[in-house]
């Protein structure tokens, strides 16, 4: 405990000390920018523009295709659901005590309609499937979404 009395005054003149000294000494600071932070910024730039541009989200439908209490019969149906649609997003959730599968990002209520009937066709659940409004995710077009290049 002695030691520790001791050394906070030893500190303090340590630093009033360094303090004096800084203020005798006049020079120049040269700074040296790493052109390797220009190319970083430029990169991250065009990655948030990139980003922006792939997802975003407005109005839409999904569809609710369960709502259970069977924890093996929704992972049955959602794995049964990626099989046959891979390229179609599913959103599962839990709100005690039901399992919610989700599926699709449809902006218009026909398309998801028709994928509606689609599931129903191939017998995937017993039950109704119904269709949900909702925010979605929404991906520009193909066409819209091709780089550009900077000559």
């Amino acid at each position: 405990m002695r030691k520790f009395f001791f050394l906070i005054p030893a500190m303090g003149c340590f630093f009033s000390a360094a303090a004096q000294k800084t203020d005798s000494a006049i020079g120049t600071v040269t700074v040296f920018k790493d052109p390797r932070m220009d190319i970083l910024g430029k990169k991250m730039a065009a990655y948030n523009d990139d980003l922006s541009q792939r997802v975003r989200s407005g109005k839409g439908y999904r569809l609710m295709v369960i709502s259970t209490g069977d924890r093996e019969l929704a992972m049955k149906v959602r794995s049964q659901l990626y099989q046959l649609f891979p390229d179609q997003k599913q959103y599962m959730s839990y709100q005690v005590p039901n399992i919610k599968i989700k599926f699709g990002n449809y902006t218009d209520k026909d398309e998801a309609e028709k994928m509606r009937k689609q599931l129903i066709s191939f017998k995937i659940v017993t039950n109704n499937i119904y269709v949900l409004p909702e925010t979605i995710e929404i991906k520009p077009d193909k066409k819209d979404s091709t780089p550009t290049t900077d000559n």
